[in-house]
């Protein structure tokens, strides 16, 4: 207990806004390469049937950037509440980027697959690039937050 009391008093604004900063620099990357790369094709060729999907207008870029907040919010709490109960480090990182993607896009993604609204080939690559995104995410908020001696 009284090591998180310790690491709690360390805690930093600074430490948080870099984090934030960074991984919104970061997930907002992530997120337009996969869905330029790969998900707007990916989407047009396996629902051609549905007129204007994958769009890109204002309206859809704005919805993306109240997404992205949210996702950077939340990888940055989630992470940082993980290391507080679980402690820093490279491998606690990886295991609380996972655990946020496994609650978020894992399920985001299987839910719209379950309605036939993705198919296995989108989830194949979406996924996995989700995946990377999210434990590189915890690293920067473990890199940012770490208490130093």
């Amino acid at each position: 207990m009284s090591a998180n009391k310790n690491t709690m008093q360390q805690f930093t604004a600074k430490g948080f806004l870099c984090a934030f900063t960074l991984n919104m620099i970061w997930v907002n990357a992530s997120e337009v390469f996969r869905y330029f790369v790969f998900v707007m094709d990916m989407m047009q060729t396996a629902f051609p049937q549905i007129a204007d999907i994958a769009p890109m207008n204002l309206g859809v870029f704005a919805i993306w950037g109240v997404w992205d907040t949210i996702i950077v919010c939340s990888i940055c709490g989630f992470s940082w509440l993980f290391f507080e109960k679980f402690g820093y480090g490279l491998g606690n990182a990886v295991i609380a980027g996972t655990l946020f993607w496994l609650s978020v896009f894992v399920v985001l993604w299987l839910g719209l697959f379950n309605m036939n609204l993705a198919t296995l080939e989108i989830l194949v690559v979406v996924l996995p690039l989700a995946l990377l995104e999210q434990v590189v995410a915890a690293i920067i908020v473990n890199y940012s937050l770490k208490p130093r001696p």
